[in-house]
């Protein structure tokens, strides 16, 4: 027995020993996780090395501002760049595009007079001709026979037939028949205390709605403030079309966002809110019309009736598809008698189109061509000049 004592002692003592440096291997393997080193992106925050559990409770540090909340600013997002704005051609800028295009293209009645009118002999049947040259050319019947009377009695008192000589007195007689003398210059100058107010009608198809949006370059270029009113509000997709010509140089669009919405209230409301804002142009675009139906044109009448409770109309332009030839007629004559049409602007006229439309409008309805339009570029409209539109169809 006293032989085991010294070895029972020896296991207790060794015990005591590890159950000594058990806690202290456990202290030094918790304390081993909290780490100050480098962090990567996959790392969790540090342990907080004074955590009295040392159960590894993550903490977010919080930076203390160093400047008193009420001294603090709120920093708005800032705002997408507005899409830059187009700058519109000049109308000088226009007019030289304009010449260059159709004379190029729509010169086809002049070239055959004035291979007609150059021949050796110039005899009846070459008289017919030129009569029919004339007719298809859409200058009508009454202007045909007045235009070849006069040709008939220069050509036989002068007696010439040299190409310059003919040219010079064909475009004499055809600048007459155009009229040089009719007013063509766009009411749009603003009132003491209301904008001008300028509505734009016509039939489907002709381009109504672009044309309003053109027009708005125009006054654009000429300095003018100018609201867009969007009161064709039966064809799908009319509103913001207009209002997406219009922010391309800054113009806003009263439109509504209710499909079907009555025409009247709208242009009512476009009229309303360029007064407010002190315009120097409203524009109003309306809902293509067919001319043979009276309920549709009705309506037309009311859109105008409705905004001259608070303005007077100063421009009515009657937009008409240059290749539509006759029938072009037959739309202006019906529009004039609901809507007093004190312009007409012809589009399309290009190679397709019969110049002498113009001569015909003019001397059927006795309202000028104020603008024309020959192609489908955003500044391809430009005032009507007679002198230009002669020479361009003649060279």
């Amino acid at each position: 027995m006293n032989e085991l004592l010294p070895i029972i002692l020896s296991i207790v003592v060794g015990l005591a020993v590890i159950g000594g440096l058990i806690p202290v291997f456990i202290k030094a393997r918790r304390n081993s996780q909290n780490y100050t080193g480098p962090r990567d992106a996959n790392d969790p925050a540090p342990l907080d090395a004074t955590d009295a559990r040392g159960g590894g409770t993550l903490v977010e540090e919080r930076p203390e501002s160093q400047v008193p909340a009420s001294e603090l600013e709120t920093v708005e997002p800032e705002a997408p760049a507005a899409p830059a704005l187009e700058t519109p051609l000049p109308v000088e800028g226009r007019l030289v595009r304009l010449r260059a295009r159709l004379s190029k293209s729509n010169n086809a009645l002049g070239k055959g007079l004035l291979a007609l009118l150059s021949r050796d002999t110039i005899d009846e049947d070459v008289w017919e001709e030129v009569e029919e040259t004339l007719l298809l050319a859409d200058i009508g019947t009454d202007s045909t026979m007045d235009l070849v009377d006069k040709l008939r009695e220069r050509v036989k008192v002068l007696g010439v037939r040299s190409p310059e000589h003919v040219q010079a007195m064909l475009r004499e007689e055809l600048i007459a028949l155009v009229d040089p003398g009719m007013d063509r210059s766009l009411n749009i100058t603003r009132h003491d205390d209301r904008p001008a107010v300028l509505m734009v009608v016509g039939v489907n198809g002709v381009g109504k709605t672009t044309t309003v949006g053109k027009l708005a370059r125009v006054l654009v270029a000429e300095d003018k403030d100018v609201l867009l009113g969007a009161a064709d509000t039966f064809r799908a997709a009319a509103a913001e079309q207009l209002a997406t010509w219009g922010a391309r140089v800054g113009v806003p669009t009263v439109k509504s966002d209710v499909d079907g919405a009555d025409p009247a209230s709208v242009a009512f409301e476009a009229v309303k809110a360029g007064i407010d804002q002190e315009v120097d142009v409203v524009m109003i675009d309306t809902a293509g019309r067919l001319q043979n139906k009276v309920g549709l044109m009705d309506e037309l009448g009311k859109v105008k009736r409705v905004i001259e409770k608070q303005a007077t109309v100063d421009e009515v332009l009657l937009v008409l598809d240059a290749t539509t030839g006759q029938n072009g007629l037959t739309q202006a004559k019906v529009f004039a008698d609901v809507v007093n049409i004190t312009g007409i602007v012809l589009t399309k006229l290009d190679g397709t189109a019969k110049g002498g439309i113009v001569v015909a409008i003019q001397k059927t309805l006795g309202v000028p061509v104020k603008l024309v339009g020959l192609g489908e570029g955003a500044d391809d409209l430009a005032p009507f000049e007679a002198e230009s539109f002669v020479d361009a169809l003649l060279n």
